[in-house]
């Protein structure tokens, strides 16, 4: 019996369909054969579950730490399921061992007769899902970080060769309260290591999310979970599925012909940036889909594109201020033409030149903050509104050149290159419109 090794106490048993096995010794350290009451109190009532898993919130009783455990019967239709599930832990193991920051972290197991209990980091926010049904969809700026973050948690399971199978946003959580939150992966029963010489064909997945290949039962890849980003970006967008039918079977009809479109009335607004990212994960032919990491450095994700904002909160601004990483510049008032596009000007001399124009009736006075090479220019002329971060890209030539005429509480944004959280840049204090031209940083 053939194995490959990776590491940790890991390894690839060839006969058992892509599961990773966890060696002996590895097992007696990770897993405790007794019932998880007898360290933790665990509420009855689950807060998530699936066909075979329940998950609850459990508090560790020494420590008063919360955790989430999710239980898992170890037989399923009268078969023994326990190799699925420690594959699920070997791979939880995996990318704690790695640090991996985009993966859920494993804490604990637990074994008993019948269930086994794996026991994980909780995740206060809970399911991305609930964010996209309550807002119907996200705005383009907030999809564009989501998406990057799973993104970098999908890198690291395709560096190990590792599909996940059910991209979802119920099997992506929230560390706190959203948008001020990270994206965490999770949910990894059904996930494949996929190597040359291994076929693994199985009908796996969530309908509206599954691959063309999938449904004609020819061998999963890699690329089989980028057709997964693909259909996440649609929904994030505009909050529904691309390929939903009213029917299971309609459903996967539409996957198999690939009846893509964009109906106006759910992408206005939205880039054409991000069109084509949705039209480049979702080919039919797995071998033309771009990798994950070609996803992420797609223009749509690499900030190398105006973004349009329409409201932003102050609150990170202010903290940006206290905390030293803007310092204020200069005032500087300017007359308008009464009537003009082009009455409150402000030209900026950062390495990248932009201007933002209002159609203030009233002279305003500008006030600048920089970082480093960059730039925040806002007009005090009308009262704005405060809230959390929503945008869109534009396509709209003004706001591609780094204009913004006579719209109220709106940004256009230039951005060369990322940096890690919208707690590192800037938001708006209260009013419109705002010009920020960044040479290495993104308002996400």
């Amino acid at each position: 019996m053939a194995k490959f090794s990776f590491g940790a106490g890991i390894s690839l048993n060839t006969n058992h369909d892509g599961l990773l096995s966890v060696s002996e010794d590895c097992l007696t350290s990770l897993i405790k054969n007794e019932p998880i009451s007898n360290y933790y109190h665990v509420e009855q009532t689950p807060f998530a579950r699936g066909k075979f898993a329940a998950v609850r919130k459990c508090t560790h009783r020494v420590t008063s730490v919360e955790y989430a455990a999710k239980f898992i019967r170890k037989r399923r239709r009268s078969m023994d399921q326990r190799q699925e599930i420690l594959h699920e832990v070997a791979v939880l193991r995996l990318a704690g061992r790695a640090g991996s920051a985009r993966i859920v972290r494993l804490h604990e197991v637990y074994e008993t007769p019948q269930e086994i209990a794996i026991v994980l980091e909780l995740a206060a926010g809970g399911e991305l899902q609930r964010v996209v049904d309550l807002q119907d969809g996200l705005q383009e700026v907030e999809a564009v970080q989501v998406m990057r973050q799973v993104l970098e948690g999908l890198i690291f399971l395709h560096d190990h060769n590792i599909a996940h199978l059910d991209l979802k946003p119920q099997n992506m959580l929230l560390t706190g309260n959203y948008p001020e939150c990270d994206i965490k992966l999770c949910d990894f029963g059904i996930s494949r290591v996929i190597r040359s010489g291994i076929e693994v064909r199985e009908i796996l997945g969530t309908p509206d999310y599954v691959a063309p290949e999938v449904l004609s039962y020819e061998p999963i890849s890699l690329a089989t979970d980028i057709w997964s980003v693909g259909v996440l970006a649609y929904v994030l967008l505009s909050g529904y599925s691309p390929f939903a039918g009213d029917t299971k079977q309609e459903t996967f009809c539409n996957i198999s012909q690939c009846t893509l479109n964009f109906p106006e009335e759910l992408f206005e607004g939205v880039s054409e940036d991000a069109r084509d990212f949705i039209r480049t994960t979702l080919q039919t032919d797995p071998g033309c889909r771009l990798s994950a990491r070609q996803c992420l450095e797609h223009p749509w994700l690499s900030f190398k594109t105006p973004l349009l904002i329409d409201s932003l909160s102050s609150s990170v601004i202010n903290s940006c201020i206290e905390s030293g990483v803007f310092s204020k510049e200069n005032s500087v008032e300017r007359e308008q033409g009464e009537n003009q596009a082009d009455n409150s000007v402000s030209s900026l001399e950062t390495s990248s030149s932009s201007c933002s124009v209002s159609p203030s009736p009233s002279p305003s006075p500008i006030s600048s903050l920089s970082l480093a090479s960059s730039t925040y220019s806002r007009s005090q002329s009308t009262p704005g509104t405060n809230g959390v971060v929503c945008g869109r890209r534009s396509s709209h030539p003004l706001i591609n050149a780094g204009v913004t005429v006579g719209v109220a509480d709106s940004v256009a944004v230039s951005v060369s290159s990322p940096v890690s959280s919208r707690h590192q840049l800037a938001t708006m204090l209260t009013s419109s419109p705002v010009e920020i031209t960044v040479d290495r940083g993104i308002i996400c």
